[in-house]
């Protein structure tokens, strides 16, 4: 409803009343023009301007059309929730999951240190995960800074997990190659075994999630979900903790 096209018309009191839908959709369908405009502090003229921008001929064709899409975007949400939950539950009962989850545990039983590599939303992972291990009891540090200086003697016998989506991430794959060479094992957990960070690691955690594209004010973003990697992370973390 709302394109990139349009958006980029839009003036301030335009992002104004934006902003304002993004927020309280739910409660602008059941407005007055004239409780849109009180709520936003624009004028009713301001409004109805705003509606053709968006390509409405007036107010309630728009409140009808900010409905329709609203339903469309909860529908869809539920949607792909359930497509998810049913498409990762095929796969963890009829793949080997469980089983390299139990590998990539004593693994990490077995060193000394514990390091997560992620950028960006798998950076926000890594810090979880290098949480969650040591709240179990397995203490650990997560690394989202490309520069963080590696020591060699730190590293010894030590573990690195890695999060990357499609395991091409310059970033990751650079850190993971420095940390390789310094002798740290690695454990990736991403979307493919046939990324370059799946082959430089000594095991690989793949969750084959349909992949999710979107493009925002003419940003290319992936919003692949990552409920995957969380279930990977716990699931390692409680085997850890059994197994010491």
């Amino acid at each position: 409803m709302f394109s990139s096209e349009v958006i980029s018309t839009f003036n301030d009191l335009d992002y104004n009343i934006y902003n304002y839908i993004l927020n309280n959709g739910e409660q602008v369908i059941y407005m007055r023009i004239r409780d849109l405009a009180t709520a936003t502090h624009v004028s009713t003229s301001t409004i109805l301007r705003f509606c053709r921008k968006v390509g409405c001929d007036g107010f309630s064709e728009f409140k009808v059309k900010l409905k329709l899409y609203l339903e469309s975007e909860s529908e869809e949400s539920v949607k792909g929730m359930k497509e998810f939950a049913y498409e990762f539950m095929e796969r963890t009962l009829k793949g080997n999951l469980d089983e390299v989850i139990t590998e990539a545990a004593h693994e990490v039983v077995r060193a000394n240190h514990v390091l997560f590599v992620g950028f960006g939303s798998s950076g926000i992972l890594a810090q979880y995960g290098a949480r969650y291990f040591s709240s179990l009891g397995k203490f650990s540090i997560a690394i989202n800074d490309p520069y963080f200086p590696i020591n060699a003697q730190q590293l010894d016998n030590s573990i690195t997990i890695a999060l990357s989506v499609s395991g091409e991430s310059p970033q990751t794959v650079d850190q993971v190659t420095r940390l390789k060479e310094e002798g740290s094992k690695i454990i990736s957990i991403t979307n493919t075994k046939s990324s370059t960070l799946a082959h430089l690691s000594h095991i690989v955690i793949p969750y084959y999630a349909t992949e999710e594209r979107r493009e925002i004010a003419n940003l290319p973003l992936n919003i692949t979900t990552q409920l995957p990697v969380m279930y990977i992370l716990e699931a390692t973390a409680r085997e850890v903790y059994k197994l010491t």
